[in-house]
């Protein structure tokens, strides 16, 4: 198992969709099939603040707005979140999990919390991946890619949560407003929830941002918005009749 240096968790299209019992074709999109961009697996945020534009080894400098380097405490929490991305690296979730968790325990920050959430996610723990995800947005609310995942785990849970995944991914959208990944993504969830008027303004923002695949989409819900009106169309002038 290997892990590239990413901060989103991706899903697969079909899931979702399945998830929503939402009756659309399947399509091969950017980034695997759901969720995001280029074809990556999701690892730790060693930054938050990182800019996603350029992928490169990332390590958290604080776990607090407000830390010194000379808070022991501050020191060994960061420890346990380097070694834990080592461990996550290597493959070794589980091993990572405890480290993130470690690191938490010490000292509760948003750094720690963002990776805890990813290796829960991993081990499907969707629950608690939810829970570390929700926390590291109440000390970090401004963190797009935390929205980002968290939305990803409300639609992949065993109680799949459209309303909320949309909710969450419409604030990351405000954050990071030219993120194609993030404007691929809250498309996708606007179609597989009947918004295809919606969607496909967002599907047009992914592809105007660089993601070429999302004008598969714009055909495919354009198509069915001009079915819907084709039809209701039709259901007029036989009402007329």
């Amino acid at each position: 198992m290997s892990f590239s240096v990413s901060f989103r968790v991706v899903q697969n299209l079909t899931r979702i969709r399945g998830a929503l019992n939402s009756p659309v074709i399947p399509v091969q999109v950017a980034r695997r099939t759901f969720f995001a961009y280029s074809k990556t697996t999701p690892t730790p945020a060693r930054s938050l603040n990182a800019s996603r534009s350029k992928p490169q080894r990332r390590w958290a400098t604080s776990v607090t707005p407000h830390s010194t380097a000379s808070d022991p405490a501050e020191i060994e929490a960061l420890r346990c979140l380097e070694q834990g991305t080592a461990k996550l690296e290597e493959g070794d979730v589980q091993a990572a999990k405890d480290l993130y968790q470690r690191s938490a325990e010490i000292k509760r920050n948003a750094s720690s919390l963002f990776n805890l959430g990813v290796t829960h996610y991993h081990l499907k723990e969707y629950d608690e991946a939810i829970a570390a995800w929700k926390e590291s947005i109440s000390l970090q609310p401004s963190s797009p890619d935390a929205h980002t995942n968290l939305a990803s785990a409300y639609i992949i849970s065993p109680v799949s949560r459209p309303d909320l995944a949309l909710h969450h991914l419409q604030i990351a959208s405000s954050l990071s407003p030219e993120d194609p990944e993030i404007a691929f993504n809250l498309a996708a969830v606007l179609e597989a929830t009947g918004k295809l008027e919606e969607a496909l303004i967002q599907y047009q923002r992914s592809k105007d941002f660089g993601v070429e695949r999302a004008s598969v989409h714009i055909r495919n819900v354009s198509a069915k918005i001009l079915g819907q009106r084709i039809k209701a169309a039709e259901d007029t002038e036989k009402s007329d009749g």
